[in-house]
Parts: C-alpha cells; sequence; structure tokens
C-alpha cells in the first residue's frame, strides 16, 4: 500500500501534535497542576482507564499477584493486564518502568 502525501502530513501533523501535548505535560509543576489538566483534557473514563492501567502496572510489578487476582481486584479484563504487561516487561517505551523505578 501507498501512502500519498495526504497521509504523510496527517501522520507529520500528529507526531507535531503529539509533541505539543508532550511538552505541556512536562511543563506541569505538581500533582495539583497534573489533575487539572487531564481533568480538561480527559473525560471521567478515559481518567479511569488511565488509573486502572497504572494500579495493574503497579500490581504485576510487585510480582505477587496472578492475572486472575489483578482482574478480580480492579475490574480489568485480562486482556487489558496482558497488554500492559507487555508494555511493563517487552515494548521499548519503557515508560511504566521509568516511574516504578522511581517510585
Amino acid at each position: 500500500m501507498t501512502r500519498g502525501p495526504a497521509n504523510r502530513q496527517a501522520n507529520a501533523r500528529r507526531e507535531e501534535d503529539e509533541g505539543a501535548l508532550f511538552s505541556a505535560i512536562a511543563g506541569l509543576k505538581n500533582v495539583d497542576e497534573v489533575a487539572r489538566f487531564l481533568r480538561d483534557l480527559a473525560t471521567p473514563a478515559e481518567i479511569g482507564a488511565f488509573a486502572e492501567r497504572w494500579r495493574i502496572a503497579w500490581m504485576l510489578d510487585q510480582g505477587a499477584h496472578s492475572y486472575r487476582e489483578i482482574a478480580a481486584e480492579t475490574g480489568a479484563s485480562t486482556t487489558t493486564i496482558g497488554r500492559v504487561a507487555r508494555f511493563l516487561r517487552e515494548e521499548n517505551h519503557q515508560g511504566y518502568r521509568l516511574i516504578l523505578d522511581r517510585q
């Protein structure tokens, strides 16, 4: 499949927009500012999904919980738990690992 100029422009714009968002987040100074920004930016359901994934990452990192136990405690599907586990252990972004190690 050939990608045309419009698709390249859309991808470039998305990358530019994401960079601007990441810079905005990096400029936040404390938990209150992060909370205020995210509550404006995301829906309550989206924030809930972020919080759920973060709890899953923390529980997986503790190593004392099975997927079934995590699902029972968080209400998350085992598919979501597996995805978080993959990003925690295998993907090269290592964002979960970065923050878990800082805490």
